[in-house]
C-alpha cells in the first residue's frame, strides 16, 4: 500500500478537514461549495485515506472526531478559530465573521464544543461517509 505524504497534500492548499458521517458537517460542506467561488478550500473527510494521513501528521486521533480541522500554510486551527477563519475567506458579507473575535476564546469554543460534541443527536448521523457528486469534485482534495 502507497503511504499517503501529509507534507505534500497540504502544500499549496487550504484544507477544511470534516466528519465525512455528521449531517452537520456535510451541511457546512455544502454551505463552503457554496459561498467559495474562489475555489480557496479543499474539502477532505477525516474518514478518508488523505484525512487520517492529515489528522496523523498533527497528532490528532482517527477515531473519535471532536473538531473541525482547517489547515492552511502546513498549520492547524480548531474549534470557533477554525470556522471564523475559513468563513472570513469568502466573499461579501462573510468576511464579517471577523467580529466574532471580540468574543473571548474560551466563550466561542464553549458554544463550539457545546454543539459539536451533541451534533449526531442535534442533527443526526450517516451510516456512511457521503460521497461527493462528480460536479463537486473541484472542491475535494
Amino acid at each position: 500500500m502507497c503511504e499517503i505524504n501529509a507534507q505534500q497534500l497540504m502544500q499549496n492548499n487550504k484544507i477544511i478537514l470534516f466528519d465525512g458521517q455528521c449531517k452537520l458537517c456535510n451541511a457546512w460542506c455544502n454551505f463552503i461549495i457554496k459561498h467559495d467561488k474562489k475555489l480557496c478550500f479543499k474539502l477532505c473527510s477525516v474518514q478518508s485515506l488523505k484525512g487520517q494521513a492529515i489528522l496523523t501528521h498533527f497528532g490528532y486521533p482517527t477515531a473519535n472526531f471532536k473538531t473541525m480541522i482547517y489547515v492552511e500554510n502546513n498549520q492547524c486551527v480548531t474549534k470557533s478559530d477554525g470556522v471564523i477563519n475559513v468563513v472570513s475567506q469568502l466573499g461579501w458579507p462573510w468576511p464579517l465573521a471577523n467580529i466574532l473575535r471580540i468574543i473571548p476564546k474560551r466563550i466561542r469554543n464553549w458554544g463550539y464544543d457545546a454543539i459539536a460534541l451533541n451534533r449526531y443527536r442535534l442533527f443526526g448521523k450517516y451510516n456512511y461517509c457521503v460521497i461527493p457528486s462528480h460536479e463537486y469534485d473541484h472542491h475535494y482534495l
